[in-house]
């Protein structure tokens, strides 16, 4: 880990990339999102607006109150097929395990 900063609730630090693709979270966020060996991330990517990885967990919570009709509250700027595509692509990812490579 080179070039970091933290303060109690945010992290900024850059890691590399190995040769086979990965990367290493460092433990301080780790500890900060309470990310545990065998826990599933997803990862988010669009080519506009960068890259982002979140917790299985809370992209559950999303998906679910989608599918129980609050899109429109959650996600007001995208229509309710993407919202609804976004849930069905995280309920398809559930149920793989997160396993897709």
């Amino acid at each position: 880990m080179v070039n970091q900063t933290q303060n109690e609730n945010k992290f900024m630090g850059s890691v590399k990339v190995g040769p086979k693709g990965q990367i290493v979270i460092p433990k301080d966020v780790r500890d900060m999102f309470g990310i545990k060996p065998g826990d599933t991330l997803v990862l988010l990517a669009d080519t506009q607006r960068g890259i982002a990885i979140e917790r299985m967990g809370v992209l559950n919570e999303i998906a679910d109150a989608i599918f129980d009709g609050r899109a429109r509250e959650m996600y007001p700027e995208n229509s309710e097929q993407d919202s609804l595509a976004f849930a069905q692509k995280i309920k398809d990812i559930r149920e793989t395990g997160g396993d897709e490579e």
